[in-house]
């Protein structure tokens, strides 16, 4: 008989254990095998390229730009609490001088000796009229986004898309010159018509003069707000993937039906966004509204008789003229429109916010 070939078990004990050289992978050289072990990569292959990742720097470019985008963020906040403490601590004397209800008095005398003044007639001129210039506005924005987004030829839609885009970059004041000297005209005869024809409806009541209203007021803010929703608006529809229309239209549905059940439900988060700036916008107008509206104190839902009024604009008219006590009121109505503002961006963010997560929950 031949002698028993060498096996790797150890002779002397009859054991199992598997000698250093069987422990690797078939084709490795008994070089590498025989390499000492503070040279094998931790893996224990001893093929390279298995070793650990290099470990990160204390300070690198990542980090930097992490603390960078913390600092912005950061900033944004201590800026808003920087505004909101400067103006509470530039209203408070003038609000403790009042001898009226600064929330429901109508009525704006704060140099008299006795001050009184109220944000009452302010803060409802200011809504309305920017409640108006949406309801005009927001329509209108829609239609031309949907045209130039999905109707109009691509070279046709990109012209008119940008001239949209420098309606945007016109001035405030320009806006409420052409409204007080142009604009004014064609409105006060459609007042008159809506008066002589509708004039039972309380709205459009009233006996004159008209013009200088809240409705000339909404219409110069709605044509300033217009490209603005536009253009958000225009750019969301674009974002549609492509699968949902082609799904939509390959189930027999019109060009409008197609619009209305793939392109709008998916667009509705940036609709709201886009309108939540430009009410933004409405809301903290200045030098338009002071130019076109007849800047009178008073609650009245009448669009058409001279009158109006709005916080940033009363603002505008009142400040030149103003004392150190009506300095202090028209910095606590101030206070007003910033709250007001804050207010409607959070319930923006909010209705976005539980959009999105009914998407993704749906999803």
């Amino acid at each position: 008989m031949g002698e028993t070939p060498h096996r790797s078990a150890d002779a002397g004990t009859g054991g199992t254990r598997v000698t250093q050289s069987h422990e690797w992978p078939a084709g490795v050289s008994a070089r590498v095998a025989e390499a000492p072990v503070s040279t094998r990569s931790p893996g224990g292959t001893g093929l390279g390229g298995g070793g650990a990742l290099p470990r990160s720097r204390k300070f690198g470019a990542e980090r930097a730009f992490r603390g960078l985008t913390l600092a912005a963020g950061t900033a944004v906040l201590v800026i808003i609490a920087a505004i909101a403490i400067f103006l509470i601590a530039k209203a408070v004397p003038a609000l403790r001088a009042n001898t009226e209800n600064f929330w429901s008095y109508e009525g704006w005398s704060p140099n008299e000796t006795q001050p009184k003044f109220g944000i009452g007639t302010l803060a409802f001129g200011t809504v309305l009229s920017s409640a108006l210039a949406l309801l005009m506005a927001v329509p209108v924005a829609l239609g031309i986004a949907l045209y130039l987004s999905h109707y109009a030829p691509r070279r046709l839609g990109t012209a008119l898309g940008f001239l949209v885009d420098l309606l945007a970059a016109v001035p405030s004041v320009v806006f409420g010159l052409w409204g007080r000297d142009i604009f004014i005209n064609p409105v006060r005869d459609f007042s008159v018509w809506l008066n002589e024809y509708f004039g039972w409806i309380p709205i459009f009541g009233g006996d004159g003069p008209f013009g200088k209203s809240i409705m000339l007021g909404a219409l110069v803010l709605a044509i300033m707000v217009l490209p603005i929703i536009t253009s958000l608006s225009r750019e969301v529809f674009l974002q549609t993937p492509t699968a949902n229309e082609e799904a939509a239209l390959a189930l027999g549905a019109t060009r409008w039906e197609m619009l209305r059940t793939a392109v709008l439900p998916y667009g509705r988060p940036g609709i709201i966004a886009a309108v939540m700036l430009g009410l933004g916008r409405a809301l903290g107008e200045t030098i338009a509204l002071a130019l076109t509206l007849g800047i009178t104190f008073g609650i009245s839902f009448n669009l058409i008789q001279n009158g109006g009024n709005t916080i940033a604009a009363n603002i505008a008219n009142a400040f030149g003229e103003a004392n150190e006590t009506g300095r202090g009121a028209l910095i606590a109505s101030g206070l007003v429109l910033f709250t007001i503002t804050l207010i409607v961006n959070i319930t923006a963010r909010a209705i976005i916010y539980r959009r999105r997560e009914f998407t993704e929950s749906a999803a």
